[in-house]
């Protein structure tokens, strides 16, 4: 789509970030929020200010489209996602008084209010051009945090009034839940029908061994994952102890924590411990019968020491053009145009 012409611009001081992000009733994506990353490289490459509008849902603390003062803001990025529908459409008249690019979308209708409204669209597809690679491939990768898998069980009725499952489960999900970590549910249940379930030994093993703790109030939790090198975070559900603290005693393996005792600090302490020192000794419990290549190996997830952030010849066209039409923005000419022509959307 051309650059539309107007009056003349002030080069922008202040720019908007949104995408289906920043709707109350849209989605955060990885890709999307990966895609709003690389804009982020690129803007401040330019050294010009923004801020991101969050959805809600997502974000509570905000900001948000409900909350920013429009008026505030020369520029706003509509970045990644279908550019298609009533919620784009409407930044058209919320944000009327700036410049308004799209980038990274893929366009469903050319003709749609949505895309109409955009002074510049910078597609990925759909515009009757070649695709082009997506914004989030491009963006640099960060220090990967720990992936965590739980195994937790809310059943064993045996222990009647000693019980503790509901009450532990909620309370380890819901720190669980502040750490940055990379959270995995997994079963100790082998099914042949359930797709989302383990059906041999074997297949548990294999995504045991690639992670890097499992947290847990099973017994075969604790046992399974010991005997793939993993360390563990025990819960003994039961009061007064049970089946799993008493597992852990004949493993001689410290980090058990009793229903009584189960409280922010006390998961943190484990929690260190089991990242740190509890890896080697984990490590000691792989068992020696294996054989056959690849079998309990546990892969590298993160980035190897040395690595480049980004990794070299990614296709970054998007961000290219983007920048291009960014300098425009930030350079404009008295008349208010640059005189280069837009990408058609058609």
């Amino acid at each position: 789509m051309p650059p539309r012409s107007g009056p003349e611009r002030a080069p922008a001081r202040r720019a908007l970030l949104t995408g289906w992000f920043s709707f109350r009733d849209g989605e955060a994506t990885a890709g999307d929020v990966l895609a709003l990353r690389r804009v982020e490289e690129l803007l401040r490459e330019l050294g010009l200010p923004y801020d991101i509008a969050w959805s809600p849902g997502f974000r509570p603390a905000g900001p948000s489209l409900e909350t920013v003062r429009p008026e505030r803001y020369d520029l706003l990025l509509f970045i990644c996602g279908p550019l298609h529908g009533p919620q784009p459409a409407a930044l058209h008249d919320r944000f009327a008084g700036c410049r308004r690019i799209a980038v990274g979308v893929s366009v469903v209708d050319p003709e749609d209010p949505a895309v109409r409204g955009f002074d510049r669209v910078v597609p990925r597809d759909g515009s009757g051009s070649p695709p082009r690679a997506d914004l989030s491939l491009a963006a640099r990768q960060r220090e990967l945090p720990p992936v965590v898998a739980t195994i937790l069980t809310a059943g064993q009725h045996e222990y009647t009034g000693r019980r503790r499952h509901e009450e532990t489960i909620r309370r380890v999900t819901d720190w669980l839940a502040s750490r940055d970590c990379a959270r995995l549910p997994l079963e100790t249940r082998l099914d042949t029908r359930d797709w989302r379930l383990c059906a041999t030994p074997e297949q548990l093993d294999a995504v045991l061994a690639r992670v890097d703790l499992v947290v847990t109030n099973r017994l075969h939790g604790l046992v399974l994952a010991l005997r793939c090198g993993v360390p563990v975070l025990a819960v003994d559900p039961v009061a007064g102890g049970a089946k799993v603290g008493a597992q852990a005693r004949a493993l001689d393996w410290p980090a058990v924590i009793p229903a009584e005792r189960l409280d922010e600090d006390t998961l943190r302490s484990w929690w260190d411990w089991a990242l740190g020192e509890g890896r080697s000794r984990a490590a000691a419990f792989r068992t020696r019968t294996r054989t056959g290549t690849g079998t309990g190996t546990r892969t590298a997830a993160r980035t190897p020491p040395g690595a480049p952030a980004r990794p070299p010849q990614q296709d970054d066209g998007l961000a290219e053009e983007l920048r291009t039409v960014l300098h425009t923005v930030l350079h404009e000419a008295p008349d208010g145009s640059d005189g280069s022509p837009g990408r058609e959307v058609s």
